[in-house]
C-alpha cells in the first residue's frame, strides 16, 4: 500500500525557499477576509462594547499564535505536510482520522467563503438587473431552504467558477491572490470613511457602550475561544505551508509580525463600522455584504460585489482547498489526486447547507466557531505532546510513509491518541449540543456548558494530558533520523 505521492512527499532542500517576509505576507492574505470582519463585527452584535471586541480578538490571536508556532516547527525541519506529521503521534492509517476532521471543517469554511461569493454575485446581479429580484423570490423556498432561489442561484454560479480554478489548479489565479487582500483594505477603509461621515466621527461610532452587564463571561469566554479556533484550522496543518521555509526563524517570525497585527487592524475595521450601524439604520449589521447591499448606490455596488466576489475566490482557494486536498489525498496517496482532493472538498462544502452556520453571529460564534475547536483542540494537543515532549523532536521520515515501522503501532493505528482524542471531545459534547440543539440547553448540566465555554482550551489540555501519560514510557525511538532537518533545531 502506497503512503506517498508527490504532494505528500518530503519537500527537498532546494524547494524550502520560503523567508520570513514570505510568511508574513501570506498571514496578511490569509487574515484580511470577510470571516475575520464578521468574527469580529460579531462580538459587537453579541452586545461587547468595542474595546472588549478588540481586545478579545488581540489576546486570542496571540495565544493561537503558541501552537501555530510550535506544530511549524516539524513542518520546518522534516519538510512534511500535515496528514504525514500526524502519523507519528496517530499512526500511518490512524492519521487519517485527524486528517478527515481537518478537512471537514475546510470543507465548512470552504462553503462559506463560497456562500459570501455567492451572495456578492447575486448582489452584483440585482444591482445590474434590478427586475430579476422578484422572479428569483419565494417565501416556501426560502422557509424549506433557508435561501431565496437568486440567493441558490448565485451560490451555485460562484461555485461552479471556484470547481473550475481547482480544475486548472490554483496557480491560473496567482495574478488575483497580488491584489485580493489589498482590494479587501481598501474595501473595508472605505466602509470605515462612509461610517466615520454618517455617524458623525469616531466619537457617536465607539460610543456604544457595553450591553454585557452581569453576562460578560459568559459571551468574553466564548468569544475568546472563537478567536483562537477561528485559526485552530491552520495552527494544524501550519506545516502545509512551513515545509518550505528556509529556516525555523523564517517561520516563526514570519507568522508572529503577519498573524495578530493583521487581525486586529482588519477587525477593528469590523467592529467600528458593526458599531456605526444602529446610529445609521436603527440596527446592528454585523454583515458587510447585507451592509453593502443596504448603503445602495448601484455603480458602487457593482464595483464593491465584483471585487468582493474575486478576492473572495482567491482567498477561498488559497485558503480552504490546500488542506483539505492534502489530507483528502492522505486516504489513498494513489488514487486521490491533489486535483481530487479539492473537488471533494467542493462538493461536501456545497451539500452542508453553508449559509446555515453564518445565518446569525450566535451560530456562527456559539455553535461553529467554538463547536468545532472542540474537535481540533484535542488534535493540536497531541500532536504538540507527541513531537516536543514525547519524541523530543526526532521524528523518523522514511518510517512515517511505510508500513511495518516505529509509526505502525497496532495495524497502523496508535489508539492511544484515538483515546486521548475520543475523551477530550466527549468532555466537550454535552455543551456542544446545548449550543446546537437549544431543547437541550435545560438537561445539560451547568458545569459541562461551562467548559463548552473554553472548548478548544480543554481539548488541548485534556487530549494532550492523557497522551502524555499513556505514551511516555512505550514511545519507540528513530535510530537514525530518516531525512535532514532544513535547519537546527
Amino acid at each position: 500500500m502506497s503512503l506517498s505521492n508527490e504532494d505528500l512527499a518530503p519537500t527537498p532542500a532546494e524547494k524550502r525557499t520560503w523567508t520570513m517576509w514570505h510568511y508574513a505576507a501570506l498571514w496578511v492574505g490569509m487574515s484580511v477576509c470577510i470571516p475575520t470582519y464578521t468574527m469580529a463585527s460579531g462580538l459587537i452584535d453579541q452586545g461587547m462594547s468595542w474595546k472588549e471586541a478588540i481586545a478579545c480578538v488581540a489576546l486570542g490571536n496571540v495565544i493561537v499564535l503558541a501552537p501555530m508556532i510550535l506544530n511549524a516547527h516539524p513542518g520546518t525541519r522534516y519538510g512534511v505536510p500535515f496528514p504525514v506529521l500526524a502519523r507519528a503521534s496517530f499512526g500511518v492509517l490512524g492519521a487519517n482520522i485527524p486528517a478527515l476532521l481537518r478537512a471537514l471543517v475546510a470543507c465548512g469554511w470552504f462553503g462559506i467563503q463560497t456562500w459570501i461569493g455567492g451572495q456578492a454575485l447575486y448582489q452584483l446581479f440585482a444591482a445590474a438587473v434590478p427586475a430579476i429580484v422578484e422572479p428569483l423570490s419565494s417565501a416556501t423556498f426560502k422557509a424549506a431552504v433557508g435561501i431565496q432561489p437568486g440567493e441558490l442561484l448565485g451560490f451555485a454560479v460562484f461555485w461552479a467558477i471556484t470547481l473550475r480554478f481547482i480544475l486548472r489548479g490554483t496557480e491560473s489565479i496567482k495574478f488575483l491572490e497580488s491584489w485580493a487582500a489589498p482590494f479587501l483594505i481598501v474595501m473595508g477603509l472605505v466602509l470605515l470613511g462612509w461610517a466615520y461621515t454618517r455617524a458623525g466621527g469616531f466619537g457617536p461610532m465607539l460610543a456604544q457602550p457595553s450591553k454585557l452587564e452581569g453576562r460578560f463571561w459568559k459571551v468574553f469566554g466564548p468569544g475568546l475561544t472563537a478567536m483562537v479556533g477561528f485559526w485552530a484550522t491552520l495552527s494544524l496543518n501550519i506545516p502545509d505551508f512551513t515545509r518550505y521555509a528556509k529556516s525555523q526563524r523564517d517561520q516563526a517570525l514570519g507568522q508572529a509580525i503577519g498573524l495578530p497585527g493583521t487581525m486586529v487592524l482588519f477587525s477593528f475595521i469590523g467592529v467600528a463600522v458593526t458599531s456605526a450601524t444602529p446610529i445609521i439604520f436603527g440596527e446592528t449589521i454585523w454583515d458587510p455584504v447585507k451592509l453593502l447591499g443596504r448603503i445602495g448606490g448601484a455603480l458602487i455596488l457593482i464595483v464593491a460585489m465584483f471585487g468582493l466576489g474575486v478576492a473572495t475566490l482567491s482567498t477561498n482557494l488559497a485558503a480552504n482547498v490546500v488542506s483539505p486536498a492534502n489530507d483528502f489525498s492522505n486516504l489513498s496517496p494513489s488514487r486521490i489526486s491533489y486535483r481530487m482532493g479539492g473537488v471533494i472538498t467542493a462538493v461536501i462544502g456545497a451539500l452542508i447547507m453553508p449559509w446555515k452556520l453564518i445565518e446569525s453571529s450566535q451560530g456562527y460564534i456559539f455553535v461553529w466557531l467554538v463547536g468545532y475547536s472542540a474537535l481540533l483542540g484535542p488534535i493540536g494537543g497531541i500532536m504538540i505532546v507527541d513531537y516536543f515532549l514525547v519524541r523530543k523532536k526526532r521524528l523518523d521520515v522514511d518510517d512515517l510513509y511505510r508500513r511495518g515501522g516505529i509509526y505502525e503501532y497496532s495495524n497502523g493505528v496508535n489508539w492511544k491518541a484515538i483515546i486521548a482524542m475520543a475523551i477530550a471531545v466527549a468532555v466537550n459534547l454535552p455543551g456542544f449540543l446545548a449550543e446546537a440543539i437549544p431543547s437541550l440547553k435545560d438537561a445539560v448540566p451547568p458545569l459541562l456548558k461551562t467548559l463548552y465555554t473554553y472548548a478548544w482550551f480543554v481539548g488541548v489540555l485534556v487530549a494532550g494530558s492523557i497522551y502524555y501519560l499513556l505514551m511516555v514510557r512505550s514511545v519507540r525511538e528513530p535510530s537514525e533520523p530518516g531525512a535532514a532537518p532544513a535547519s537546527p533545531g
